[in-house]
């Protein structure tokens, strides 16, 4: 886990607010990466196209 990375109680507290990956179009297998990227983009203040 990198500086600035959700916990794990703040990710417990977190994934069952988010859409299930099930049956066609989940695309993701993990959110906690997608939202690790996001909080990492909002600190750096980088483009997206970097991310």
């Amino acid at each position: 886990m990198g500086r600035g990375d959700l916990t794990d109680l703040e990710w417990a507290r977190l994934e069952p607010h988010l859409p299930k990956n099930t049956g066609r179009g989940g695309r993701w297998k993990s959110h906690r990466v997608i939202i690790d990227g996001i909080f990492f983009r909002q600190r750096t203040g980088i483009p997206w196209r970097d991310l």
